[in-house]
């Protein structure tokens, strides 16, 4: 049966096993990614993507502040846009090249998408979400002076924090539809999506970023997917872990997933879980969290962390 789905990639997809992000550990870790995605789109589904960015956005910091002498440093919502088109064309080519091999001869697209959030989300008050690397304090000192928010975390330096407010809407939904209906792939909301707040009659960019779990919920959704499959590297969401008692959980419901909460803390998966039930509660037919290589089998239903409305 052929479904729409949508596929979120982590950032494991798009760095080398070490966690490397130089352009050939990115290209070959892309390569490998889309080998999996291939067999999903020949078999006939709708397929849309989208994906990660923290490595890559990491790096464009790292250029800000070692150039921030010499030019203004880019600002969050660029950084954010840069690494969607260089991601984009980099999965388009991977997954051209793995469709061929497999004679289907289905098209690719990448749009450069933008995701509303309030301008009085409390993120904006009191930014938490730290990203990019530790710096002395001063290094962090004139990034501060540029506008920039840096925290004191002790022995290993300074670190940026930055707001990571809800994802309310994404704006270019339509020509994603299109294309789909057209019969592309179509690789979007990267990163999250680039976050927009209303200015006038239009919209502005802003120092934050939006989870990108959460935007391919909404994204999800409002595509009307049948699946959401969040790829990551781990083969099935874990309670216990790391502990005699750890567990594999196959197949869930919202409710015992928000039971569980506590289990995930304020880690990585704690978004994939919530991504998960928000999709499944707004009446998606199933989402599932699993690894990259388990990609094909998790959309048969046969791996995988299963998330649906009701026990099967």
């Amino acid at each position: 049966m052929q479904r729409r789905i949508l596929i979120a990639l982590g950032g494991n997809a798009m760095t080398g096993p070490d966690g490397g992000a130089s352009v050939v550990a990115q290209q070959a870790a892309v390569t490998e990614a889309m080998k999996s995605v291939a067999v999903v789109v020949d078999a006939g589904h709708e397929v849309v993507l989208t994906h990660g960015n923290g490595p890559q956005v990491g790096n464009l910091l790292v250029k800000n502040e070692l150039a921030a002498h010499v030019v203004p440093p880019v600002p969050l919502d660029w950084c954010v846009a840069q690494t969607q088109a260089t991601i984009g064309f980099t999965i388009q080519n991977a997954l051209d090249s793995a469709l061929h091999e497999r004679g289907c001869g289905r098209r690719t697209a990448t749009v450069v998408t933008r995701t509303a959030v309030d301008p009085d989300d409390p993120g904006f008050t009191l930014p938490t979400k730290p990203i990019g690397r530790y710096l002395p304090a001063d290094q962090a000192r004139l990034l501060i002076e540029l506008g920039q928010i840096w925290q004191d975390r002790g022995a290993r330096g300074w670190r940026r924090v930055v707001a990571s407010p809800e994802p309310l809407r994404v704006l270019d939904l339509e020509p994603v539809r299109a294309l789909v209906a057209e019969g592309y792939v179509v690789v979007a909301a990267g990163g999250g999506g680039i976050p927009v707040v209303p200015d006038g009659a239009g919209w502005r960019g802003v120092e934050a970023v939006v989870d990108k779990d959460l935007t391919a919920a909404l994204l999800a959704r409002d595509l009307a997917t049948d699946t959401l499959v969040i790829a990551t590297d781990v083969d099935h969401v874990m309670v216990g872990f790391g502990t005699p008692e750890q567990a594999a959980i196959t197949r869930t419901t919202p409710a015992r997933l928000r039971d569980l909460a506590a289990e995930f803390g304020s880690g990585s998966m704690r978004p994939k879980v919530e991504a998960a039930a928000r999709f499944v509660e707004a009446g998606g037919r199933q989402a599932i969290i699993t690894s990259l290589r388990h990609i094909a089998d998790a959309v048969a239903g046969t791996f995988g962390t299963i998330v649906t409305a009701a026990d099967d």
